[in-house]
């Protein structure tokens, strides 16, 4: 074998061209950052107050169950599946003023548990359906938000996630967000919940 440094013979530019070695040296060159960032995400997500895990069924999941806690951190006995859209790193819904959800907050009950997952109606047509409680959870604090811009992400995901349905809901839930009939709730899990 010739010595690549050699003149008139195989030089380096037979053993890799220009382009590959630009490509090879952007990579060498990068990845001790592309470490960090993939080191970075799960400190993120944790730092958010979920698992990586559960930040992925979050992200999945068609329905949250949700039951405020009472002031002494009990459950309410009010269950029930919503929509929702994992936003920000809270779990972000709307519903009627009218609701226990909302009520809650409204009487300063902000914090709520959460279940992940589609363990279908909690009221069943006999009972009650407690399938959900074997789901992955957390405790969140909640909070009546306004804000345009959120209401409109959220419904851009229901888009995604709802598409057979939203279709009927998204002109009434953005009129009703508008007059006060629906509140927009923002569910921070407690560990990412600032004070």
């Amino acid at each position: 074998m010739r010595d690549p440094r050699a003149r008139g013979g195989t030089g380096i530019r037979d053993l890799t061209s220009r382009r590959s070695f630009l490509i090879a040296a952007a990579g060498l060159a990068l990845w001790p950052l592309a470490g960090r960032a993939s080191a970075a995400r799960p400190r993120a997500i944790a730092a958010a107050g979920v698992s990586p895990e559960l930040s992925a069924a979050l992200e999945s999941s068609p329905y949250v169950y949700v039951s405020p806690l009472r002031a002494d951190g009990k459950e309410s006995t009010c269950h029930g599946e919503v929509w929702f859209a994992w936003l920000d790193g809270a779990v972000v819904l709307t519903s009627a003023t009218t609701t226990w959800k909302a009520r809650a907050v409204a009487r300063e009950l902000d914090r709520a548990r959460i279940w992940v997952g589609d363990h279908g109606r909690w009221k069943a047509m006999v009972g009650r359906n407690e399938a959900f409680r074997a789901a992955p959870n957390f405790v969140a604090r909640a909070q009546v938000v306004k804000d345009a811009d959120l209401l409109e992400r959220m419904l851009a995901a229901f888009e995604k996630k709802y598409p057979a349905e939203i279709g009927r809901w998204r002109d009434r839930m953005r009129a009703e967000n508008a007059d006060g009939r629906r509140v927009l709730l923002r569910y921070t899990p407690e560990a990412a919940t600032r004070t």
